[in-house]
C-alpha cells in the first residue's frame, strides 16, 4: 500500500510527491507495461532516489494499482454520461466525442489499459467483469430501447459500443502510426478524427 497514506494527515509536500512519483509511473508503465517496467526506471524518472520511491510505495505493483484504479473511474464516466433520456444518434456521438477527448487527453492511461488487456488484465479482471460489464449492460439495454422504438438503426449495441471503444482509443494506443502518416499537428489530427467518426456513426445509427 502507499505508505504515505498510512498517516491520519498529509501534508501538502507529501501529496506534490506522491502525485510526482505516480505521474512518473504512469510515463513509465505506458512505455514498458507492468513485467518491463521497474522500480528504478520510475525513481529515474522522477528525478528522485529509490529509497524515497519506496517510502511512498512499497512496490510497483502498489503505483500500478493505483494507476488503473484512477483510469478505471476516468473509463467509466463519458459512458456513465450517455443520458437514456435525450436523442438516441446525439447521445452515441456525443459519447463518441467525449471518448475521443479522453484519447487525445489521456494518451498514457489509454496505453496503460491496453498494455494490461494484452497481458490478459491480471490485475483488473475483477473490475472488467464488474462495474464496466455492469454499466455495459445498462448501456446495452437502453440502445436497444431505442432500436425497439424505431430511433435507431438496428445494431447490436454491444458490438456498438466496442466499435466506439476501439476507433477512439485507436488515436492514443497508435498516435505514433497515425502521426507518421497524416504528419499534422495533434490538435488538428484530433479534429479531423472527431468529424469523421462522428459522421460515420451518424451515417450508422440514423435510421432511413
Amino acid at each position: 500500500m502507499a505508505r504515505s497514506g498510512t498517516t491520519k494527515k498529509v501534508t501538502r509536500i507529501q501529496r506534490e510527491k506522491t502525485e510526482a512519483i505516480l505521474n512518473a509511473a504512469l510515463d513509465v508503465f505506458s512505455k514498458h507495461g507492468f513485467r518491463g517496467s521497474t522500480i528504478d526506471m520510475i525513481a529515474t524518472n522522477a528525478q528522485l532516489s529509490k529509497p524515497n520511491i519506496l517510502y511512498y510505495f512499497d512496490s510497483k505493483e502498489t503505483m500500478h494499482a493505483q494507476l488503473l484504479e484512477r483510469m478505471l473511474e476516468t473509463w467509466l464516466e463519458p459512458l456513465e454520461q450517455m443520458s437514456g433520456d435525450g436523442d438516441p444518434v446525439n447521445e452515441i456521438c456525443g459519447y463518441v466525442q467525449r471518448k475521443l477527448e479522453m484519447a487525445r487527453d489521456y494518451p498514457r492511461e489509454s496505453r496503460l489499459f491496453a498494455n494490461e488487456i494484452l497481458q490478459g488484465a491480471p490485475h483488473i479482471i475483477d473490475q472488467l467483469s464488474g462495474p464496466l460489464r455492469a454499466l455495459t449492460d445498462r448501456k446495452a439495454v437502453v440502445i436497444q430501447r431505442w432500436i425497439d422504438e424505431g430511433k435507431l438503426s438496428p445494431v447490436d449495441p454491444y458490438h456498438l459500443i466496442f466499435s466506439i471503444w476501439s476507433t477512439t482509443q485507436h488515436y492514443a494506443d497508435f498516435d505514433v502510426q497515425v502521426q507518421a502518416v497524416l504528419g499534422d499537428a495533434k490538435n488538428l489530427r484530433f479534429e479531423q478524427a472527431q468529424v469523421h467518426l462522428d459522421t460515420m456513426f451518424r451515417a450508422l445509427l440514423t435510421r432511413d
